[in-house]
């Protein structure tokens, strides 16, 4: 309940979950809380049941939290990686560096002359996405991530849409256009 279970980290809950999975569906459901497993990519956790119309909603249990501009663009590009690397390889873990993140983002963020500043500012951005478990640190090498599977459970095509919306209207609002096509009166 504090987190996901992973197959290559919690073995002995993992196998225990995929026994019970029907009973901890049934238990769980009560609660307004849906098991999600995908045994196929080695992840489960918990969601807050869907809502339906009609009905009142549920309390939520599982939070939300909002994500800074950087750390979410941060996360769109870790799922593209992610995408393509099982698009290219057969391996089943995406270990990327340090180094290579800081690339990736540095193409988003405003030029500046003060270098360390930068690093410094991405370092604290992958240091929220490890807090939220998207990337995992690689024992014995200490400038190396593995990227987490369960990005893809999080970061699907809806939320990538959303994010596209949302750049789209921060995009409009820094050069001054309307954010929807206005029509023309006759």
């Amino acid at each position: 309940m504090k987190g996901v279970v992973y197959r290559d980290t919690h073995e002995v809950v993992w196998q225990h979950l995929l026994r019970i999975q029907p009973q901890l569906r049934d238990h769980f459901a009560v609660t307004g809380l849906v098991v999600v497993v995908d045994e196929a990519e080695g992840y489960a956790y918990l969601q807050s049941r869907p809502e339906v119309d009609g009905e009142d909603a549920p309390p939520r249990l599982v939070p939300r939290r909002s994500l800074s501009f950087h750390v979410s663009l941060l996360l769109a590009l870790l799922r593209k990686k992610l995408a393509e690397f099982d698009a290219t390889s057969s391996e089943s873990r995406l270990i990327l560096t340090r180094d290579q993140m800081v690339e990736m983002l540095r193409l988003f963020l405003p030029d500046t002359s003060n270098e360390a500043r930068l690093v410094d500012t991405i370092d604290s951005h992958l240091n929220k996405v490890v807090e939220l478990g998207f990337l995992r640190r690689v024992n014995g090498a200490e400038q190396a991530f593995e990227v987490r599977r369960i990005l893809k459970a999080f970061v699907d095509g809806q939320w990538l849409g959303e994010l596209d919306r949302r750049l789209e209207e921060y995009a409009a609002q820094l050069t001054g256009e309307p954010t929807e096509p206005q029509t023309e009166e006759a």
